[in-house]
């Protein structure tokens, strides 16, 4: 990932609804959110949902896919491990064994601080 996608997703997930909707995403995993219980979720209009959503998406953070009438909405892994390998690309000065812990947070072996997306967040 260079340093421009990097941004583009930073900027992304720099608004306090962006960030609660992608948090929110990844922990729906395979089975996604419609934009309606996305919304709903949150506490947020459908049309300042879809303009987030579609934020998210150009920045690479998350993918659609039509079912019928309705769209799903999923975290796009592949964004976020290129987020990630981007920001750990040169981790620790070359000792792994540094990086480990960050390593088991991010892969969900680590304890967690919060299970709601929008905890300590302000404004939607």
């Amino acid at each position: 990932m260079d340093k421009s996608i990097a941004l583009a997703a930073f900027g992304a997930l720099g608004q306090p609804t962006r960030l609660d909707v992608f948090r929110l995403l990844i922990m729906a995993g395979e089975t996604g959110m419609s934009a309606g219980q996305i919304g709903e979720t949150l506490g947020v209009r459908q049309n300042t949902m879809s303009a987030n959503l579609a934020i998210l998406s150009r920045a690479g953070l998350t993918r659609s896919e039509r079912e019928g009438r309705s769209i799903r909405y999923f975290a796009d892994m592949d964004g976020v491990r290129g987020l990630l390998a981007f920001l750990m690309e040169d981790c620790c000065g070359g000792l792994p064994e540094l990086c480990q812990p960050v390593i088991d947070e991010i892969a969900c072996a680590g304890p967690r601080t919060s299970t709601k997306p929008d905890e300590g967040t302000t404004g939607r």
